[in-house]
């Protein structure tokens, strides 16, 4: 979702940036590494002594559900999404439900019918399980999927499940190194459904 069909970045780096100089972390450095994961992975990463991973997530969740402020969709998203059938895509996000629902709002994307989020599994990004679940609810065998994404730990968990991944960049300050497929936004692609109900995308 974040930096996949919408860009979140600036008010997303608004609530971090503020979190990290609360703890004294060197904002420069750390803002580039909270992104694709869940809030509580975030923090339970960093180690900080004395900090709560799961109540420092819920105060950092309920900012951001606040600050939705320039958060847009990317160029030809929402097209591009309405050219499918709902039941053949979902979103996986690691964000909480609510911010989920508050972004896509926000940016102008409808909710789907499937939308994994932050509570649905127990392991975020990269742990492939999020896209498995995502999987599993559409019917299909994950190696049968594609998925777009624009962070490493959403692209390792896509790589994990044996899925097509393809990189989104609109939202990159800098090229990203990867073997995967990358395009810029949605803008001129489409979707071809064949007789069978298999979808391939398609340069309009």
């Amino acid at each position: 979702m974040d930096g996949t069909l919408l860009n979140s970045t600036l008010a997303a780096e608004r609530v971090w940036a503020r979190w990290a100089e609360q703890h004294g972390l060197d904002v420069k450095t750390f803002l580039p590494t909270m992104h694709g994961a869940r809030a509580v992975d975030t923090v339970r990463r960093l180690g900080l002594p004395g900090v709560d991973p799961e109540a420092e997530a819920v105060k950092i969740t309920e900012a951001e559900i606040i600050d939705v402020d320039g958060i847009v969709a990317l160029p030809g998203a929402a097209e591009f999404l309405s050219a499918i059938p709902e039941d053949k895509w979902a979103i996986v996000t690691s964000s909480p439900l609510e911010l989920a629902k508050r972004r896509l709002a926000a940016a102008g994307i409808p909710v789907p019918a499937n939308l994994v989020t932050a509570e649905d599994v127990k392991v975020g990004k990269p742990n492939p399980d999020c896209y498995l679940l995502a999987a599993s609810r559409l019917g299909v065998e994950a190696a049968d999927c594609l998925v777009f994404e624009d962070a490493v730990p959403g692209i390792l968990a896509g790589d994990a499940t044996g899925a097509d991944v393809m990189v989104i960049t609109a939202t990159h300050s800098h090229a990203v190194e990867t073997a995967h497929t990358t395009i810029a936004h949605y803008r001129g692609l489409g979707v071809h459904i064949d007789r069978e109900g298999r979808l391939s995308l398609i340069k309009e």
